[in-house]
């Protein structure tokens, strides 16, 4: 109790030095703070005094002209109080201190809390609010210790931080990006229901990026069949109870049992399987059946409809059917998202079929220009892909110093998001036209293995 009261007057003392200092007094300090006068009195006089929050203690600071997280190093012990923890101001602290790198304030309470198992429910909170408000890097570390501290593999804790784990961990590092599927693959089928219909979307998504096509056909016939056993719930329930509650998830179901055919078509295109991804593409082109509709649905059903356009193109294209190319073409210019997509399968088509693109390149030059922005997984695949099949194309047509700086390119991007395969491909295409390259491009393929280089920069 001795060191308690000894940090709490430092903390206080603190406060009312740099109120004497400026001369402040608590009606000066509160019009600045926004606290109230007397909240401010029983905070630095009262016995025992009044605890103070963390955004209080900022708006000290700011009225103090002091750095963010000032006295933070004193403010550990307004969170426990006679051997007990305050959650309403532990919390909002440990996200603080997430917030502002304060990592010396986060590992001392964190030793404090874990002296109780219970408070592990403390930390699951913190990693949850910081995930949800966009800060996943920060939360991490959290859920790395629920994870650690929580004994039972099936609590709903231990589970949901291996799920908000894998989540905040996927990125463009295609080893990272494996190594979170493998990690949390198997605690997919513990989860809710409307976190498992989620989960098995990103674990699909996650394994296209990889192009471990059997597991994305594993997972989206999965997510797929989930998806219409809760429909078939959900209808049931309605006609039963009327207005019925739908199961709250991320997305709208059709969006989950949509994706899982999308996914799976796609899958089995990339395999050269095309009329079993024909069927796919037909099935989620026409999801007009669908019962539990709103706007939201009807607006997910839209898309499912256009991208069932462009795949149908796609697999005719790919199937020789180069009657379609103009009507495809015509198709991209009216829907501009798709044109990293077509433009990949046009190229590969012209390469697969041996006509000529050179005018739908120009056409769409500047597109192709701004395919380095994109930064998700699925478009820097895409624009990988889109590369090397370009750089196929320029060499087949005799531009061989075109098709060198093609594979520079791609040589990059796969450097860059680790992609193994890919990077030996190009590894590969680059030595059988070395003799053709310029010093300059010589030079920038050994920066690239050398690691000088660490993305498109050649773009």
């Amino acid at each position: 109790m001795g060191l308690q009261k000894t940090i709490q007057r430092s903390l206080r003392s603190e406060i009312e030095h740099h109120m004497k200092e400026r001369g402040y007094t608590l009606s000066k300090l509160g019009e600045l703070t926004g606290i109230n006068p007397g909240n401010l009195s029983d905070m630095l006089n009262r016995h025992p005094p009044r605890a103070i929050t963390i955004s209080q203690l900022d708006a000290m600071a700011t009225a103090f002209e002091q750095a963010p997280g000032w006295l933070y190093e004193l403010y550990e012990e307004e969170c426990f109080s006679e051997g007990k923890v305050s959650r309403p101001r532990v919390v909002p602290y440990l996200i603080r201190c997430a917030e502002i790198g304060r990592q010396d304030c986060i590992e001392s309470v964190v030793s404090k809390l874990l002296e109780n198992i219970k408070n592990v429910s403390i930390l699951f909170s913190v990693a949850e609010q910081l995930f949800q408000s966009g800060m996943r890097k920060e939360s991490v570390p959290f859920y790395q210790l629920v994870i650690e501290s929580e004994k039972d593999s099936h609590a709903e804790h231990f589970v949901l931080a291996q799920y908000r784990l894998f989540r905040a961990l996927l990125g463009t590092n295609a080893d990272e990006n494996w190594k979170a599927v493998i990690r949390f693959e198997p605690y997919r089928k513990r989860l809710p229901e409307n976190f498992q219909l989620d989960a098995l979307l990103q674990l699909a998504n996650a394994c296209f990026t990889l192009h471990r096509w059997n597991e994305v056909e594993r997972f989206a016939d999965e997510l797929r069949e989930l998806a219409t056993a809760v429909y078939h719930d959900e209808v049931r329930k309605r006609k039963s109870k009327g207005a019925a509650d739908i199961l709250e998830t991320e997305r709208h179901l059709v969006v989950y049992y949509g994706q899982g055919l999308l996914l799976k078509g796609v899958a089995l295109q990339l395999q050269g399987r095309y009329e079993e991804a024909t069927k796919c593409v037909h099935a989620y082109g026409d999801l007009g059946w669908f019962e539990l509709l709103d706007d939201t649905a009807e607006r997910e059903i839209e898309k499912f409809r256009e991208w069932a356009q462009a795949n149908m193109y796609t697999l005719n294209l790919l199937m020789g059917r180069t009657d379609l190319l103009f009507e495809y073409v015509n198709f991209l210019v009216n829907h501009p998202t798709e044109i990293l997509a077509g433009l990949l399968t046009i190229v590969e088509s012209a390469n697969k079929f041996g006509f000529s693109v050179d005018d739908i390149l120009e056409q769409f030059s500047d597109h192709i220009a701004r395919f380095q922005d994109y930064k998700d997984p699925f478009n820097h695949t895409r624009h990988l892909h889109f590369r090397y099949h370009l750089a196929m194309y320029k060499f087949e047509k005799g531009r061989i110093a075109e098709g060198i700086t093609e594979t520079l390119r791609c040589l990059a991007l796969s450097c860059m998001t680790k992609h193994q395969q890919e990077f030996q491909q190009c590894v590969s295409l680059f030595w059988k036209h070395r003799h053709s390259a310029s010093d300059h491009q010589i030079e920038h393929f050994q920066n690239i293995l050398e690691g000088r280089i660490n993305g498109c920069e050649t773009c």
